[in-house]
C-alpha cells in the first residue's frame, strides 16, 4: 500500500472493538458497517449490534452491509433466512444498505436494497449463466521445436510423441495462476478458429502445445476467449470461475478495451 492515494476508501468496521476505535481516532471520517447475518464469517452479530446500533446510526455510517452464504444456490433457505435477519437488523435505520453480490443479485428485487455489488459477473463469469465472458487471455509463443517418435516432452516425459510433432513452448505456467491440474485435461489454446492441445505438464513459467496441424503458428496463442471462458478453464481444473480469475498473475500486460 505504500505510495498508494488511499483518499476517499471507507473502512467497514465489523464489531464493536473497531468500532470504537474508529470513531476515536476518526470521529468525522466516514465508515461502513457490516453485520452477520447468518454466515458466521464477519461482521456484528445481532447481539452485538443490538447493543451499539441507535449510537452507530447517529453516527452516520455511509453503509451497511451484509453477504449471503448460499446465493449460488437459489432454492437454499439460508437466503430467506439471512434476508428476514438482515431486514431485522437494519430496518429503521436511516444509511443505504447492501446484501447481493453477484449470486445474492438474481435472487431478485427483495436482495437489492439500496445497491448491490456486482463483482465476477461483470466479468461475464458464473452464477451469470449465459453472459458474455469480457476477458480474454493471449500467451506468447517463445519457442517451437520438432520432435520425433517416441521423443518425451516437459518434465516427468508426461506426453510422448506418438507422430513426428512441432511443439511451441508458451511463457506462461502455475506462477501466473494455471493450476497444475490442468494438465492431461484435454485443455486447448487457440489460435483463430482452431484448437490446439496442451501437452505434458504446467510447469512454473512455461507450458508446451502440440502445433503439428498449424499451417502457420503465431506469435501468440489464445487461452481465454469466445470459445474458452474462465468457467471452462475452472471445471477443468476442477474449481471455480473467482480463482482462475484472481489468480491470474501480475505477469500478464493488462489492456483494458
Amino acid at each position: 500500500m505504500e505510495g498508494e492515494d488511499l483518499t476517499g476508501l471507507v473502512p467497514v468496521l465489523n464489531s464493536p472493538a473497531q468500532f470504537f476505535r474508529d470513531r476515536a481516532l476518526r470521529p468525522k471520517g466516514a465508515f461502513g458497517i457490516q453485520l452477520d447475518s447468518g454466515m458466521n464469517r464477519l461482521g456484528f452479530e445481532p447481539a452485538e449490534w443490538a447493543a451499539i446500533r441507535a449510537e452507530a446510526a447517529a453516527a452516520g455510517p455511509a453503509l451497511i452491509m451484509s453477504h449471503l452464504a448460499c446465493a449460488d444456490e437459489p432454492d437454499n433457505a439460508a437466503n430467506a433466512a439471512q434476508l428476514a435477519a438482515f431486514r431485522a437488523m437494519t430496518d429503521g435505520v436511516d444509511a443505504p444498505r447492501a446484501l447481493a453480490a453477484t449470486g445474492g443479485i438474481l435472487l431478485g428485487p427483495d436482495f437489492h436494497f439500496d445497491l448491490v455489488r456486482c463483482g465476477v459477473g461483470m466479468y461475464g463469469a458464473d452464477p451469470f449463466v449465459g453472459a458474455q465472458s469480457v476477458v480474454g487471455l493471449s500467451v506468447p509463443v517463445i519457442q517451437t521445436r520438432d520432435v520425433a517418435v517416441g521423443e518425451s516432452v516437459g518434465y516427468g516425459y508426461a506426453w510422448t510423441a506418438a507422430r513426428p510433432s512441432k511443439i511451441a513452448t508458451l511463457a506462461a505456467g502455475y506462477a501466473d495462476g494455471l493450476p497444475r491440474s490442468l494438465a492431461n485435461k484435454g485443455l486447448n489454446f487457440w489460435a483463430g478458429d482452431q484448437a490446439v492441445p496442451m501437452i505434458g505438464r504446467v510447469s512454473m513459467d512455461l507450458i508446451t502445445v502440440d502445433v503439428t496441424d498449424l499451417s502457420e503458428v503465431p506469435a501468440e496463442l489464445a487461452l481465454l476467449n469466445e470459445r474458452q471462458s474462465v468457467d471452462d478453464l475452472a471445471a477443468l481444473a476442477g474449481t471455480i470461475g473467482y480463482e482462475i480469475l484472481t489468480s491470474l498473475g501480475r505477469r500478464y500486460p493488462r489492456v483494458w478495451v
